[in-house]
């Protein structure tokens, strides 16, 4: 099948490429609009004309008007050209801000995460998201969604990624268009008793009763978090080792509450109320019945992004149903991604939406040609095959989005989705029973145990599959180049196999051997790399020295770093890490190194770089007319106090400071 002959997937195609143009590429916001406007004047026109069955010129300016369309979509998204956002506002100093919450995060061991809505600083109508932190004391309150209050403070930016190739929450929330943060206690906040009620804080209420309800019925406690995942996508509960032995079995996806979800219940939904169809209109209404319980499901599992974007797409899906023409389930999936990304263009970026778009459009393409490559005689291995093809063509569609986000491949997830994926439904409808049930307060003791018998066993069942680590394939190296590269492979061979071509082969077989020069690339340049950072971490001091595929951490406090380090191996080609104990002094090419620790011992050797650790206690001005360094790098292991009163020393002296906790780590280029 070639989709690209389908109208709505070439405009969505060209709205997609405007987004990430304008993303990279901003352009002011007047010149888009214009742009849009001449496109649609020009489409007016040639439409007057009746040039536009097989008119050329309005093809290619109907793609171009899409382009720019997704530039001036993800343009208006950027807060920077909103007068309004608090980011255009002076907020340096403590202001009088009102906000609204309206969504709550997984809290940390010392505070309660929140974000929350702008609606003024200083009594002035302002907007814009932001993270709220409130630290964990006796006075600690639960805030709510829709709660409203004032505080007397300033805003705070985001931190960073300190150590390279370390996940970066800062960005993370900048593709929430969270831009900044508050970090208070509760003393400092004034909760306001008038506050509007939202249809989220609704959806979000309804879900805190839910959610009682269950905690008053005999489950246990890790099947509560896990009930409250797959039923209500709250895993704010999740255990840190539940969430993991579903990730390494290959379930993940289970837990968060999504496409795979909603399309299981789509298809109860379909076989529930089916016999509505021997009715006048009947599918008609059984259509409209469908997308109401399914936004009606949305509203009980709290109307949150992942679930609010997969009722969407499945209730297009449903209409593709309703129409029963195999090639609009295309383009009707097609104009799904594309009414929701002209909504809110920044979810491109978010990775639960690229692969549920991924794996919904894999299943749909690639599910029908293997069921025609073999359809067993005999029911049970005909169902098999069936869940096998699925489970199949939806990991091909992820695979590569997988494998760059998190560098790891479970190679058992067959065997986890065949024996988990059939039964979802009934755990699902079993589940929003035992929901109902809790709700009216009904005693329901034999059917909560039943529950929490079956939900312990899909634990102990995912727990024995994460416990095959041979199984697990790690620290894959993967980057966007690949992830583009195997994803046109992946296109051109399913194209190919469906019907073998000449030109199709000859592409196929280029897709392959840029894919297999990149890699060769990659290696090359990472056997002649030769670097050095100095890490940051609270009170611990370390090193990472790269020489060609080598990478040596140097630190007394290893375990320490160990993550750090292998995230940077997997991301940098490295194949062997060595650990070494640190020393005083290095020299690596032209950079000279001193660590000047709790010992204060003085390097001999002038105009060297200096590292100061464990806070010693020196007179920074003798230091640097003794020795004139030529830099003074501080890492986390020293006291704030220390490091602020070096940073005030080295500004008044005009020698480069650098403070990996306000910088990241130090890089060092010693290859040149």
């Amino acid at each position: 099948m070639q989709l690209l002959k389908f109208v709505p997937i070439k405009l969505t195609l060209f709205l997609i490429a405007g987004i990430l143009f304008g993303h990279y590429f901003i352009l002011p916001l007047p010149i888009t609009i214009s742009i849009v406007a001449i496109g649609f004047t020009f489409l007016l026109f040639l439409f007057k004309l009746k040039q536009t069955a097989n008119s050329i010129y309005f093809g290619i300016t109907a793609l171009l008007l899409m382009f720019f369309i997704g530039v001036t979509a993800i343009t208006i998204a950027n807060p920077k050209n909103l007068d309004l956002h608090y980011i255009n506002n002076n907020n340096n100093q403590p202001r009088e801000v009102h906000i609204k919450i309206i969504d709550i995060l997984k809290p940390t061991l010392y505070s309660k995460k929140y974000i929350g809505e702008v609606l003024s600083i200083d009594r002035k109508e302002s907007r814009g998201n932001i993270l709220l932190n409130i630290i964990k004391d006796t006075t600690t309150i639960d805030l709510k969604v829709d709660d409203e209050f004032i505080t007397f403070k300033k805003f705070s930016p985001l931190t960073p990624s300190l150590n390279p190739h370390q996940f970066n929450y800062k960005e993370y929330l900048e593709g929430l268009a969270i831009y900044n943060q508050i970090n208070s206690n509760a003393g400092e906040l004034i909760k306001l008793s008038d506050s509007n009620s939202t249809i989220y804080g609704i959806a979000s209420n309804l879900r805190s009763k839910i959610i009682e309800s269950l905690k008053k019925q005999n489950f246990g406690k890790e099947e509560l978090t896990v009930i409250q995942a797959l039923l209500l996508g709250q895993r704010n509960d999740l255990s840190e080792t539940t969430y993991t032995d579903y990730k390494n079995a290959g379930a993940v996806h289970i837990l968060a509450l999504s496409g795979l979800h909603i399309g299981i219940l789509l298809y109860i939904l379909q076989f529930l109320l089916q016999p509505i169809e021997r009715i006048k209109s009947g599918k008609k209404i059984k259509l409209a019945l469908i997308v109401l319980l399914l936004w009606g499901f949305a509203l009980l599992a709290g109307l949150s992004a992942s679930i609010v974007r997969a009722v969407t797409m499945f209730s297009f899906l449903a209409y593709a149903k309703y129409l029963n023409r195999p090639t609009n389930t295309f383009n009707i999936l097609a104009l799904s991604l594309f009414f929701i990304l002209l909504i809110n263009p920044t979810y491109l970026f978010q990775v639960g939406f690229q692969m549920s778009y991924a794996a919904v459009f894999a299943i749909v393409w690639i599910y029908p040609m293997l069921q025609n490559l073999w359809f067993p005689k005999n029911l049970i291995a005909r169902k098999i095959w069936q869940l096998l093809s699925i489970s199949a063509a939806a990991q091909l569609g992820v695979l590569p989005i997988s494998l760059f986000y998190f560098h790891q491949f479970p190679s058992l997830f067959f065997i986890s989705n065949l024996i988990i994926i059939p039964f979802l439904g009934l755990i699902l409808g079993y589940g929003i029973v035992v929901i109902i049930l809790s709700i009216w307060n009904i005693p329901i003791n034999i059917i909560t145990d039943t529950y929490n018998d079956i939900i312990h066993l899909m634990n102990a069942i995912v727990k024995w599959i994460a416990k095959q680590e041979n199984f697990i394939i790690k620290e894959i190296s993967f980057d966007a180049v690949q992830l583009f590269l195997v994803y046109i492979a992946v296109v051109l061979l399913i194209s190919t196999f469906q019907k073998v071509k000449f030109k199709k082969t000859v592409a196929l077989l280029f897709s392959i051997l840029l894919l297999q020069t990149w890699s060769i690339y990659n290696c090359f340049r990472a056997s002649n790399k030769e670097s050095l950072y100095v890490l940051h971490r609270s009170k611990n001091t370390a090193l990472i020295y790269q020489k060609g595929t080598d990478v040596h951490l140097l630190s007394n406090t290893p375990t320490s770093f160990i993550k750090i380090t292998k995230t940077y191996a997997t991301e940098e080609r490295a194949e062997m890490i060595i650990i070494d104990s640190l020393k005083n002094s290095y020299t690596y090419g032209s950079s000279n190194l001193y660590i000047i620790d709790s010992t204060t011992v003085y390097p001999f050797i002038k105009q060297m770089n200096i590292i100061l650790t464990q806070s010693p206690k020196i007179n920074l001005e003798i230091l640097i007319d003794s020795i004139q360094p030529r830099l003074i790098i501080t890492d986390g292991s020293n006291y704030k106090s220390d490091v602020l009163r070096w940073k005030e020393t080295c500004k008044k002296r005009k020698l480069p400071f650098h403070y990996t906790g306000e910088k990241g780590a130090y890089y060092f280029n010693l290859k040149k």
